[in-house]
């Protein structure tokens, strides 16, 4: 039976913070509901990531998986790399869309409750301070188009160099348990939309590597 047939699953992965965040969608459960759940991320990710999804979607059934979705950073090296490496080796083994998309994308709309009216309706800046490494920047705007589920991401984050500084800008603040929904609810829009996205186009974004360093 051909896979597109079987498919009927969301899965959305995220470990862009210190923890690791799952979401599955039923879609042939009429009222779409997500469920999802947080786990410790660190240095135990790598030996427990399988276990963690498999709480949510054993893997009997990941044949049956629709569309993947990932959280491509900015976040730690090790958890970004990795998770981003699992959606990608997923995607291509069950042939199905990939969607990465930033963390501070998917942060970008509840940060900017912070912002004042004026400053909302313009671009802002989202900016992670890094231990004895300076500051990483993402440049965004809120799209008043109410088929955009995300804003437009000006500038994707990168290391800011120093002394620079931006404005308006709103310091990262995590809830992971809000984004991890919000990203596999970007997934769902995208497959209603029979949106198609490369596995191979997904890429970690860790603007400060141990390589580099």
């Amino acid at each position: 039976m051909p896979l597109i047939n079987k498919a009927r699953y969301l899965l959305a992965l995220h470990s862009s913070s210190e923890n690791f965040g799952v979401a599955v969608i039923d879609l042939k459960d009429p009222n779409r509901k997500i469920k999802h759940a947080i786990f410790p991320g660190g240095r135990k990710l790598s030996n427990n990531i399988f276990t963690y999804i498999e709480s949510l979607i054993p893997s009997k059934y990941w044949s049956q998986i629709a569309r993947i979705s990932v959280a491509k950073g900015p976040g730690g090296f090790t958890g970004t790399r990795l998770t981003v490496a699992i959606a990608r080796t997923l995607a291509q083994q069950l042939d199905c869309s990939l969607d990465g998309i930033s963390s501070f994308s998917l942060m970008a709309p509840r940060l900017a409750e912070n912002l004042s009216n004026l400053q909302r309706k313009n671009a802002f800046w989202i900016i992670k301070k890094l231990e004895r490494r300076g500051k990483i920047g993402g440049k965004y705007q809120i799209t008043t188009n109410q088929d955009d589920f995300l804003p437009i991401e000006l500038k994707e984050p990168f290391l800011l160099p120093l002394g620079i500084e931006v404005e308006p800008a709103v310091y990262v603040h995590e809830d992971l348990s809000k984004d991890i929904v919000k990203l596999i609810e970007i997934s769902l829009l995208n497959h209603q939309k029979d949106i198609k996205s490369n596995w191979a186009d997904v890429l970690p974004n860790y603007p400060i590597s141990p390589v580099n360093s």
